[in-house]
């Protein structure tokens, strides 16, 4: 059932990017496409988050879209084409899970991602092409930070370079706050951003190996975060709304009280 649709999506792109295809479709190149692929992708995630199965539906139906343009320009290009792009990572499916297509055994997912990381080694191994690998090869730069510096670390404590427990990592946040607080007393203006720019990032860090501890994906709860603030926030200007008032009419301490009563609307909405 879905070998001919697939197909007929390929033919479409490939008649969109055609001469007589469409002239935006057309002008994209790997570069102008990366800002939308990236938002697909967070459509997708806020589709999933929201527990709505038609929207990811369409979300899906999107990034799978851009899987298929991209794999064109690749076939325009004579690097690959949609073909190969399936048949890699068919591949790759099976030589990473020898435990299902192979003789290995694994106990738990831990031991799935051991052998993971292992096979991934050996294949850099077999293509290296420089002097030198590190463990944190492979993981991209354009990642959002949060993302990236949870793979990082979770990457590194792999091989051991990781606190101990909860309370190591508690500890270094508290230390890195207060690095932060010597940071924002530095006089010189420059010099004060800078130090303090430095440091937030290492509370950052910090913070997201703490999540990682929990068994808390940084990025989701950030996320969720964004979402309640949004709410919260938007409960705020509706009430001030309804009296022909906006947040910039309002004393501080009317928005106090409309967060708490906003807080106390989404609790219950929550049970």
């Amino acid at each position: 059932m879905t070998g001919p649709r697939f197909e007929r999506l390929v033919e479409i792109m490939r008649q969109l990017r055609g001469p007589e295809g469409c002239p935006w479709d057309r002008e994209q190149d790997l570069k102008s496409l990366q800002p939308m692929l990236i938002e697909e992708v967070y459509e997708v995630v806020d589709a999933v988050d929201m527990g709505d199965f038609e929207g990811l539906k369409e979300e899906l139906g999107d990034l799978l879209l851009h899987v298929v343009f991209h794999a064109e320009l690749g076939r325009e290009q004579g690097r690959f084409d949609i073909d190969d792009v399936l048949e890699t990572i068919a591949e790759k499916l099976v030589r990473r899970h020898p435990h299902v297509f192979g003789d290995d055994t694994v106990s738990d997912s831990s031991e799935v991602l051991d052998s993971w990381e292992a096979i991934k080694k050996r294949e850099k191994a077999l293509n290296r092409t420089r002097k030198t690998d590190s463990v944190l090869d492979g993981i991209p730069t354009r990642l959002p930070a949060l993302n990236e510096a949870h793979k990082i670390s979770s990457r590194v404590a792999r091989q051991g370079f990781d606190w101990p427990d909860l309370e190591g990592v508690l500890g270094k946040l508290a230390e890195e706050i207060a690095e932060l607080g010597e940071a924002t007393r530095i006089e010189d203006a420059a010099s004060r951003k800078r130090e303090a720019e430095a440091e937030i990032g290492d509370i950052l860090f910090v913070v997201v190996n703490l999540a990682r501890h929990l068994g808390v994906d940084s990025e989701v709860a950030l996320n969720r975060s964004n979402r309640k603030f949004r709410g919260r926030y938007r409960y705020i200007e509706d009430a001030l709304a309804r009296s022909g008032r906006t947040p910039e009419d309002a004393t501080p301490e009317e928005m106090e009280c409309l967060w708490q009563e906003a807080k106390a609307h989404s609790l219950a909405d929550e049970a």
